[in-house]
C-alpha cells in the first residue's frame, strides 16, 4: 500500500524560505493541495492523501516554519496571511502551472486557505475549496461585530461560548511561555494527549519536529488574529465553490461561527461529522469520500446536486444499510436516508421488494443504491453479505437492523418452532447484523452508528405477545449493552421502540394456535385496526435519523410507546395490569 514515504519531494523557494513539498499520484490527474494546521505538519494528512492518490495528483507541503520547511527570519511578521498566500501561489505554480487546483485545509490550514480563496490574486488558480475546523478570520471578525452591535441574549451566549473555546488563542499571544511549553513538557506529552482526548491513532503523526513546529506556529496567531478581527476585510467573498465540513464535537470551534457563511460563500455545500477536531486522523475515509465527490463534481462541470433532506448535512455521502427494507419502516427509513443524500443498501428476503426500494431510493436522492436479497436469520448468508458490502461498497457508516416478524398468541399455544422462527429473525437477525457490520465499524476505527428496531412491546408486557415481546426485549437489552461496549470507539447504538405503526407486519403476522381460516380473519382485523390508527412509518424513519444525529439510546416513537415507557419507569404495576387485558383480535 502506498504511504506518504513513497511521495516525490521537491523544494519551492519563496519569500526567503524553502518549502518542503510532497506529491503522490499521477500529475496528469486534477491536483489536490492539502494544507495542514497548528501545531501540525503535512503528515497530519497522510491517511487522507494516500486514499486520494488513486484519483488525484495530491500535493502536501509543510507550512513555513513547520516540518522540513525553513522558518522566516525574524519570526515576527514572517507568518502573515499575505506571506502565506505567496507561499501557496509559489507551490501551485510549481506543481500545477496550467490548471487550477482543488484546495483542502484543516485548522490553520483552513484559516489561511480562506484567505487564498477570497483574495483577487488567486482567482482562477483554485477550482474548489474544502474547509474544516478553521474559519476565515475576516468572516469571524464580522461575526463578532454583528453580535457586539446587536447583543441579544442568544448572540451574547454565542460570543461567550466561542470565547471559552478560544482559551488557547489568548495563551498563544503571551510572549515566550508557549515556546517554552512546547519545547518542554507539552511537546513531549502532546502525542499522548491527542490519543487520550481526541482518540487520534498513533503512527507517523505527530512527527519529531512537533516542538519547533508549535513554537514557530505561535506566530500564525500573533501576526494575524488581532489585526484581522479588529479590521476584517469587506470583500472576503469566495471565488470558488466551497465545501464546509464541521466536526460536531470540535472542542475549539462553535458550529455557530458558520451561521451566516452563505453570504460570503454563495456556492456552499455543508457537511457535519460526529467527531472531534482532528478529523484528518480520526475520519480519513469519510473525508476522502466527501473531498473526492466534491472535487469530481466541480471537475465535471456538474457540481453535485444538493440533497434536500433535513439531515443532508449529516448523512450526505455516507453508506447506510437497512434490513427489512422491502416495505414498511425499513423502506421508509431507506427513503429518508436517500433523501438526505446517503448511499443506500436495501436488504430484504423479498428480492423484488428490495430492488424496488433501491430503485426508488436512487430516484429520491441516493447517489448510489443497491439491493441485496438476504434472510437475516441465515448466519452464513449474512456473513456473505457483510463480506460483499465491505468489498464492493465499503464499510457501513449507519446500520439499521430493522427486519422483523410478528407473532401473537398465548404462551402455551406458541410452539417451539414458533419460538425459533421469531427469535431467529427478530433477535438473531439483529445479532448477526451487529456482530458482522459492527465489527467492521470497530476495526475501521472511524466511528459509526447502529440502529436496532425493537418495539414498545420490549417494555410493555402482554398476555398475547409472549414470544414477540421476549424477542424485542432482548433486542432492547442487547442494544443497551452494545452501546456501553462501543461508546469508547465512537460508535453509537440506538434502540427504536415503535408502538402501533401502519405497516404490513400485521398482514404477515402469525397467530399461534389458530387454524388457517382464523389466521386470515385475525390478520385482516389487526391490519384494519392498525390502518385506523394510521401512524405512518415515515414518522418512525424520521425518528431514526434524528436519533442517529443526537446519538440517543432508547427512542419510543408513537404516543402510546412513549406513554408505556413512562409507565414502565414510574408505574410498572399499571403496565402489568394492562398486560392482562384481552386483545381486540
Amino acid at each position: 500500500m502506498t504511504t506518504l514515504k513513497d511521495a516525490r519531494e521537491r523544494w519551492v523557494r519563496t519569500g526567503g524560505v524553502e518549502l518542503c513539498v510532497a506529491e503522490l499520484g499521477d500529475p496528469e490527474q486534477p491536483t489536490m493541495v492539502l494544507v495542514h494546521g497548528y501545531p501540525d505538519s503535512k503528515e497530519v494528512w497522510s491517511e487522507v492523501a494516500v486514499r486520494l492518490a488513486d484519483r488525484f495528483h495530491v500535493v502536501l507541503y509543510d507550512v513555513r516554519g513547520h516540518g522540513r520547511s525553513t522558518a522566516p527570519q525574524p519570526l515576527r511578521g514572517g507568518f502573515t496571511l499575505e506571506k502565506l498566500t505567496d507561499d501557496f501561489l509559489a507551490v501551485v505554480d510549481a506543481v500545477s502551472p496550467d490548471r487550477p487546483v482543488h484546495l483542502v485545509g484543516h485548522d490553520w490550514g483552513s484559516v489561511q486557505s480562506w484567505e487564498f480563496v477570497t483574495v483577487g490574486r488567486t482567482e482562477g488558480r483554485i477550482a474548489s475549496f474544502t474547509s474544516m475546523s478553521g474559519p476565515s478570520l475576516d468572516h469571524f471578525g464580522h461575526w463578532i461585530n454583528a453580535r457586539v452591535k446587536r447583543p441579544t441574549p442568544r448572540r451574547v451566549g454565542q460570543l461567550l461560548g466561542q470565547g471559552a473555546k478560544s482559551w488557547y488563542v489568548y495563551l498563544l499571544h503571551t510572549p515566550v511561555l508557549p515556546e517554552l511549553a512546547w519545547r518542554g513538557p507539552l511537546g513531549k506529552r502532546w502525542p499522548k494527549i491527542l490519543q487520550r482526548l481526541e482518540k487520534v491513532p498513533g503512527g507517523d503523526y505527530p512527527t519529531s519536529s512537533l516542538p519547533s513546529d508549535a513554537a514557530h506556529g505561535a506566530w500564525l496567531y500573533r501576526d494575524n488574529v488581532r489585526a484581522r478581527l479588529r479590521r476584517p476585510r469587506e470583500d472576503a467573498y469566495a471565488h470558488a465553490p466551497v465545501q464546509l465540513i464541521t466536526p460536531l464535537g470540535d472542542a475549539f470551534l462553535s458550529e455557530r461561527l458558520y451561521d451566516e457563511l452563505e453570504q460570503w460563500a454563495p456556492r456552499l455545500t455543508r457537511r457535519t461529522l460526529p467527531a472531534k477536531h482532528w478529523v484528518p486522523r480520526t475520519r480519513p475515509d469519510q473525508l476522502t469520500a466527501w473531498i473526492a465527490e466534491f472535487a469530481t463534481g466541480v471537475e465535471g462541470g456538474r457540481p453535485r446536486a444538493k440533497a434536500t433532506g433535513r439531515y443532508a448535512e449529516r448523512f450526505g455521502g455516507q453508506l447506510v444499510l437497512v434490513t427489512g427494507a422491502g416495505s414498511g419502516i425499513g423502506r421508509a427509513t431507506a427513503f429518508a436516508f436517500a433523501e438526505a443524500g446517503a448511499h443506500v443498501v436495501a436488504v430484504d428476503r423479498d428480492g423484488e421488494a428490495a430492488a424496488r426500494t433501491a430503485e426508488l431510493s436512487h430516484l429520491i436522492g441516493a447517489p448510489r443504491a443497491w439491493a441485496e436479497t438476504v434472510d437475516v436469520s441465515d448466519e452464513q448468508a449474512m456473513e456473505e453479505l457483510a463480506e460483499k458490502v465491505s468489498a464492493e461498497y465499503g464499510v457501513v457508516d449507519v446500520l439499521v437492523n430493522n427486519a422483523g416478524i410478528g407473532l401473537s398468541g398465548s404462551f402455551f399455544d406458541t410452539t417451539p418452532d414458533d419460538w425459533r422462527k421469531v427469535l431467529d429473525v427478530n433477535l438473531w437477525g439483529v445479532i448477526h447484523g451487529c456482530r458482522l457490520f459492527g465489527r467492521q465499524m470497530a476495526e475501521r476505527g472511524q466511528g459509526g452508528h447502529i440502529v436496532n428496531t425493537a418495539s414498545a412491546a420490549a417494555y410493555q408486557p402482554s398476555k398475547a405477545l409472549p414470544a414477540y415481546s421476549t424477542s424485542k426485549a432482548a433486542v432492547l437489552m442487547l442494544s443497551e449493552c452494545l452501546r456501553a461496549e462501543l461508546a469508547g470507539q465512537g460508535i453509537g447504538v440506538t434502540a427504536i421502540c415503535p408502538g402501533i405503526v401502519n405497516t404490513n407486519i400485521t398482514s404477515t403476522a402469525t397467530f399461534a394456535g389458530a387454524d388457517a381460516e382464523e389466521q386470515q380473519r385475525r390478520q385482516k382485523r389487526t391490519a384494519r385496526l392498525y390502518g385506523l390508527r394510521n401512524y405512518p412509518p415515515e414518522k418512525v424513519a424520521d425518528a431514526i435519523l434524528r436519533a442517529v444525529v443526537r446519538n440517543e439510546a432508547v427512542v419510543p416513537v408513537t404516543p402510546e410507546a412513549r406513554g408505556a415507557h413512562l409507565l414502565a419507569r414510574l408505574m410498572p404495576g399499571a403496565l402489568r395490569a394492562l398486560a392482562r387485558v384481552e386483545p381486540p383480535v
